[in-house]
């Protein structure tokens, strides 16, 4: 999946949430073991920045082990 051209995250998150149910209706795939997603961060005009944490320190990646799970879930309620 590919993504082209430079747009705001809230844009980026709309076109993969289409891509992925076109996926999933198109092809049939329900399940994954993952995915990893690469962004080229801008600040708006096309210069590229470098990510930062809340204390000033570069951020080069960031790692999930999936959705928030309602305590719901792990007791099968």
């Amino acid at each position: 999946m590919k993504v082209r051209g430079e747009m705001s995250i809230a844009e980026i998150r709309q076109a993969l949430f289409e891509m992925l149910h076109e996926i999933e209706d198109d092809y049939s795939v329900r399940y994954s073991r993952g995915a990893t997603l690469y962004i080229n961060p801008t600040n708006g005009f096309g210069d590229d920045i470098k990510p930062t944490n809340k204390y000033g320190r570069s951020v080069d990646k960031i790692n999930s082990t999936g959705p928030y799970r309602s305590a719901a879930d792990d007791y099968k309620l």
